[in-house]
């Protein structure tokens, strides 16, 4: 058994559902996972919104032209009154609980509620509209086996326990829905797994399982070489690591959650990237494959700020670094990249919240200065030491673009560089020019 993921605009309209429909059917029993519609969860977060400041009129103009546009979804979709009928039926009740959420006594509980409705429209509709197609599909409801623990971990023996014992109760069905994103936490609330969550929802089932594979479908045929946005010439990969495809994913290739990967690596389960709208293109695999001696891929992030911090005193100095890690810790900010000398140490971080209280911090130890608008350009591939030459030919490619740090060695499958933004769609295609179309 496989496990199929589609994402927003997989299932963006009544054309796409049904196109998704027709794909899965081909496919015989599998686990399908959808997302939300695209735009849905952006409008539930406009309304939650709305809610958090007290404007409960102004929620429900949103709520109500958001079922608008389910209605008229409806009406595309079904081809009988029947069915037409149990889906604004199944729908209006969705959003008749969205509008008892809408009070002047809202907080993130309720939001939480909110933010899960979109999944749950969206299988229910894709599961009627098999049904009048004469399927045999049966839906189940994440929040029945998707949990977190008490750290925000996915609780992977509860959902694999409750997971199986759901699957056997519908043993005779021909295919299986579920949500993506949503979840139950450790106290029985509705929760999430944060946006892109649907990608974590299939790796985390797919490992339940032991699915013979997990295959995430979007809207471009793979993850490619370049950014397609700002470099032209770009190609799917064919092939990638875990470790590979976790870079990209973390440094930018929007493609795949980075959440994602992790499951599936632990369970050496394969991962198929996948386009419904080439559903015949080959895509990516994602797996554990050998050395390619190969550059892979670029990726970029954006909005990045980076911290240097000089003292003398770290000459030599015991306990420095832990000094300085403890800072970021204490307001829970994650680091991206980081390079040291004997007089100074700079990290980057995209999480800018707390930075004004992450450097009056800092300053205790030393002169702090700050690099904003700046871009992490991420180059990946079989990048182990041994390999002379890749780290030369990446280097050159960046010969007219200035360089504000550089991280290589930390990792086999990348080598990373600080630029500023304005900087990162020359470096893209000086990357590209220079490691795929030479």
């Amino acid at each position: 058994m496989k496990v199929l993921k589609f994402g927003g605009t997989s299932v963006g309209s009544a054309a796409r559902i049904k196109e998704v429909a027709k794909l899965v059917t081909e496919r015989g029993k599998n686990i399908i996972v959808l997302s939300a519609m695209s735009g849905t969860t952006n409008t539930l977060v406009e309304i939650s919104d709305y809610l958090h400041k007290r404007n409960v009129d102004g929620a429900k103009e949103i709520v109500n032209q958001l079922e608008n546009k389910y209605r008229n979804v409806i009406d595309e979709l079904f081809a009988s009154d029947e069915y037409r009928e149990a889906a604004r039926k199944e729908i209006k009740a969705i959003f008749n609980y969205i509008r008892s959420l809408s009070t002047d006594k809202f907080s993130y509980f309720e939001e939480r509620e909110i933010l899960a409705q979109g999944e749950l429209i969206s299988t229910n509709l894709l599961n009627l509209y098999l049904h009048e197609q004469s399927v045999d599909s049966v839906l189940l409801s994440a929040l029945e086996f998707m949990r977190t623990d008490n750290n925000g971990e996915p609780d992977s023996s509860y959902i694999r326990s409750r997971l199986h014992a759901q699957l056997e109760k519908h043993s005779d069905a021909a295919i299986y829905l579920t949500q993506g994103y949503i979840c139950r936490n450790a106290f029985g609330e509705v929760d999430n797994l944060q946006r892109g969550g649907s990608d974590y929802t299939a790796s985390l089932i797919g490992a339940a399982i032991g699915a013979e594979e997990i295959e995430i479908w979007t809207d471009i045929d793979g993850m490619h070489n370049n950014d397609p946005r700002y470099v032209e010439g770009t190609s799917p990969v064919s092939e990638l690591h875990f470790d590979e495809a976790a870079e990209l994913a973390y440094f930018g290739a929007k493609i795949l959650h980075p959440t994602c990967v992790l499951p599936a690596k632990l369970n050496n389960i394969p991962v198929r990237l996948l386009n419904t709208m080439q559903p015949d293109a080959k895509g990516t695999l994602i797996y554990n494959c050998p050395s390619s001696h190969t550059i892979k891929a670029v990726a970029a992030k954006d909005n990045i700020t980076a911290i240097k911090i000089k003292s003398g005193r770290m000459l030599l100095a015991y306990g420095f670094l832990r000094k300085v890690f403890e800072i970021f810790e204490s307001y829970q900010t994650s680091i991206d990249m980081i390079t040291t000398s004997e007089v100074g140490v700079s990290v980057t971080i995209d999480n800018t919240r707390n930075l004004h209280l992450i450097l009056d911090d800092l300053k205790k130890f030393g002169t702090v200065t700050v690099d904003h608008d700046m871009a992490i350009i991420c180059v990946v591939g079989d990048l182990e030491w041994h390999n002379t030459g890749f780290e030369t030919k990446t280097l050159k490619a960046m010969d007219t673009i200035p360089v504000r740090m550089i991280s290589y060695g930390g990792s086999n499958y990348n080598i990373s560089m600080l630029v500023r933004q304005s900087d990162k769609i020359n470096a893209l295609n000086a990357l590209q020019k220079a490691l795929f179309n030479d």
